[in-house]
C-alpha cells in the first residue's frame, strides 16, 4: 500500500503535513508522497496559461523557470549557467524558400534537377550537401564506404533496400539515394506541393538532434537508371534557396550532492520533458496541446522525487535533477545537457526519464509501470527486486527506448532508460491530453511505489551495467 501524505501546498516550503495528526519535526513518515503537489505541479503545468509548453517558446522558459523554483524550495542545488538552475541552448531552425536541386557534375553540362520533379526528400538533417556517388547493392553482402559518399542503393528486394539505406546512413555517408517504383514517381509532383522542412538543430550542431547526419533522398526510377551509368566518384550536391532563423531551448537542472566518497563517480541521473506542442491545429475548438499525460506527469514525477530526496537525509551517491527543454522537435535539450553536463558522463551511473505516467496502461497490472528496454541492462530487474512496480515495455514494436530524451545519454554510454505507463491512447498528441484526462490516482500510486526503490538506488553500492549486447 501506499502511504500517502497531504499537504497544504506545494508552493510553500514549509508545507503542514498531516495524516489524521500533524507530525512534529523529524517524524514525517519515510517514502510518502504528497497528493497536493502532484497535483498542484500538474494543475499549473498543463493549464491554458502554459499554451502548450510549446518547444523552445517562453512558454517553456516559463516551465523552466517553475521548475527551478521548486528545486529552490526543495534544497536542490543549481546545476545550470551560471550558478543558476537554467541552461539555455541556441537552437536554429532551417527553412526552404524556394524547391532544391539536385546537381550533378559532368564532363559535359551539369545534370540539374529539381525536387518534386526527379526526386523527393525522404528525411533531410541539412540544407546543403554534397559527396562523390557510390552504389550499392542492397542484395549482396555488406559494403563498407568513405565516410562523406553520396550512397545509391540500388536491389530487388524493398526491405533490404531500406535497410541498407539506413545502414549506409549510419556508416557516415552524407546522402542517400533511394530509387522510386513507378507507382511512387507519378506522386512525386503531388509531394513536391510541400517544401521539405529539415529539423530544427543545436547551433554548434551540423547535423540533426543527434549531432549526425541522416539525409535520405528518393529519386524517380528514370533518375535512377541515369545514376546507376554514372562513373564511380561522381559528385553530387543537393542545396536550395534557404533561411536560418535563431531562439533558444532550455533546461532546468539541479543537483544534490552526495556524501560518500566511494560512489562519487556513480551519479543517478533522474530526468524528464518540459515541453510539448504549443499551440496548433484547433480540435473540436481547442488549439492549446496541455501535454498533462506527454510530459506533465514526468516533470511531476522528478519533483516529487526532488521534494523526498531533498527533505531526508544527504543520499551516498550524488542526484542530478534535469528537465529537458525541446524533446518534441528531436530531443535537443537532452543533447545540449549531454554535451554540457554538471558531471563528466562517465560519472553519471544511471539516468532514469519519466514520460507519460498520468494514465493506467491496460497492458499491465493496475498501478504498475514499464521500463523501456528492459531487457538491455540489469536497471529495471533491480529496481523490481527492490520494490518498484516495474516490468518490461509491453510495447516493444513501438521502439519506445529511442523516442525519448534517455537515449541521448545511453549513445553516450550512460544506463539510461525511460519508466512510462503510456497505453497508447488516442489523446496522444492532441489538445485532449488535457488535465481532466489524467488518472491521479495511478499517478499517485506509481509516484508512491518508485520512491522507496530510488532512494534506495541512490544509497546503494549497486553499479548499473548494460547487458551484452544492450547498449545502443
Amino acid at each position: 500500500m501506499v502511504l500517502i501524505r497531504f499537504c497544504a501546498t506545494a508552493l510553500v516550503s514549509t508545507a503542514i503535513c498531516n495524516l489524521g495528526q500533524v507530525p512534529g519535526p523529524g517524524t514525517e513518515p519515510p517514502g510518502a508522497i504528497c497528493v497536493a503537489c502532484i497535483r498542484a505541479h500538474e494543475e499549473f503545468l498543463a493549464s491554458d496559461a502554459l499554451r502548450g509548453r510549446g518547444s523552445a517558446t517562453p512558454d517553456e522558459l516559463t516551465a523552466a523557470t517553475y521548475v527551478a523554483a521548486q528545486l529552490r524550495q526543495y534544497g536542490i542545488d543549481p546545476a545550470g549557467d551560471d550558478g543558476g538552475y537554467i541552461q539555455r541552448a541556441t537552437v536554429v531552425r532551417q527553412k526552404f524558400t524556394g524547391p532544391p536541386h539536385l546537381r550533378i557534375k559532368t564532363k559535359a553540362e551539369p545534370i540539374v534537377w529539381t525536387y518534386g520533379k526527379e526526386f523527393v526528400v525522404y528525411f533531410l538533417s541539412q540544407t546543403q550537401f554534397s559527396g562523390p556517388i557510390r552504389k550499392v547493392d542492397a542484395d549482396k553482402p555488406e559494403t563498407k564506404i568513405d565516410s562523406g559518399s553520396m550512397v545509391l542503393v540500388v536491389g530487388t528486394d524493398r526491405a533490404k533496400i531500406r535497410k541498407t539505406a539506413m545502414s549506409m546512413a549510419s556508416a557516415g555517408a552524407v546522402g542517400v539515394l533511394v530509387p522510386a517504383t513507378a507507382q511512387e514517381s507519378a506522386r512525386f509532383r503531388e509531394r513536391g506541393k510541400e517544401l521539405p522542412t529539415p529539423p530544427v538543430r543545436l547551433e554548434d550542431q551540423a547535423g540533426g538532434s543527434s549531432g549526425s547526419t541522416l539525409n535520405v533522398l528518393q529519386v524517380s526510377a528514370q533518375a535512377a537508371k541515369v545514376l546507376a551509368r554514372l562513373p564511380e566518384g561522381t559528385k553530387i550536391t543537393f542545396g536550395g534557396p534557404a533561411t536560418a532563423e535563431k531562439s533558444y531551448t532550455w533546461n532546468a537542472v539541479g543537483i544534490l550532492h552526495g556524501t560518500d566518497s566511494a560512489l562519487a563517480h556513480a551519479a543517478v541521473l533522474l530526468s524528464a520533458h518540459l515541453d510539448h506542442l504549443g499551440i496548433g491545429r484547433p480540435v473540436k475548438g481547442d488549439n492549446i496541446y496541455n501535454g498533462a499525460d506527454d510530459d506533465a506527469s514526468g516533470v511531476t514525477a522528478v519533483l516529487e522525487f526532488a521534494r523526498v530526496l531533498g527533505a531526508g537525509p544527504k543520499p551516498r551517491r550524488t542526484v542530478i535533477f534535469a528537465l529537458f527543454g525541446s524533446e518534441e522537435i528531436g530531443v535537443l535539450g537532452s543533447v545540449y545537457f549531454r554535451e554540457h553536463p554538471p558531471l563528466p558522463l562517465n560519472e553519471i551511473a544511471a539516468n532514469l526519464e519519466f514520460e507519460m505516467l498520468g494514465r493506467a496502461d491496460a497492458a499491465v497490472k493496475a498501478d504498475t509501470v514499464w521500463l523501456t528496454g528492459w531487457e538491455r541492462s540489469n536497471l529495471g530487474p533491480t529496481l523490481a527486486e527492490h520494490g518498484a512496480h516495474l516490468v518490461g515495455d509491453p510495447h516493444p514494436d513501438q521502439n519506445f527506448f529511442t523516442r525519448s530524451d534517455n537515449y541521448a545519454l545511453a549513445r553516450k554510454g550512460v544506463v539510461a532508460q525511460t519508466i512510462s505507463s503510456y497505453g497508447l491512447h488516442g489523446d496522444y498528441h492532441q489538445p485532449s491530453d488535457d488535465i481532466s484526462h489524467i488518472d491521479f490516482d495511478h499517478m499517485n500510486a506509481a509516484i508512491g511505489s518508485l520512491l522507496a526503490p530510488i532512494q534506495w538506488l541512490v544509497n546503494s553500492d549497486f553499479t548499473p551495467k548494460w547487458n551484452e549486447g544492450g547498449r545502443p
